[in-house]
């Protein structure tokens, strides 16, 4: 009863919550790795292991991955004692000047649109309405909005 509270107290309290068949999953992944280590003298693939338990390797992969502790972004990952490399340094950066230009240039187009345009899309894009929906409350049919959506669109994709 007390290891069984044991194993309770640590299931609940990880700082992700990982289903208990992913874990299984994991755990049996981990044994398999550590047995075949042992009789090859080498670290086994991903398909061996996977051919071994009968399952995907994409199950074993993401089972493996689910069970590692999350990392902290300060925690140092190189140091040479003046200069510290953090896990956040690691990371890509998706905000470069591409993104920036291509959110210009489509800001650009869609200025470019009339009004018209403008607020069929916002319905239709922004506040996830139908094509009815949108007829209904601009007042056309929604063949029209069908049309203008379209030319907004390849509008928008023409100029930039």
């Amino acid at each position: 009863m007390i290891i069984g509270e044991i194993r309770r107290y640590l299931r609940d309290n990880n700082a992700v919550r990982v289903s208990r068949s992913m874990r299984d999953t994991a755990y049996r992944a981990m044994q398999i790795k550590e047995q075949l280590t042992v009789k090859n003298n080498c670290e086994p693939t991903v398909e061996e292991i996977a051919k071994i338990m009968d399952v995907p390797k994409e199950t074993v992969v993401l089972a493996l991955e689910a069970v590692v502790e999350p990392v902290s972004l300060y925690e140092p990952v190189f140091t040479d004692g003046n200069d510290t490399v953090y896990v956040m340094d690691q990371i890509g950066d998706k905000n470069d000047d591409s993104t920036w230009l291509e959110e210009l240039a489509l800001k650009e187009a869609i200025s470019n649109l009339s009004d018209r345009e403008k607020r069929i899309l916002t319905l239709r894009f922004f506040r996830g309405k139908t094509q009815m929906e949108v007829a209904a409350e601009v007042g056309i049919s929604q063949a029209q909005v069908s049309r203008i959506e379209k030319n907004a669109l390849s509008s928008i994709k023409k100029n930039m």
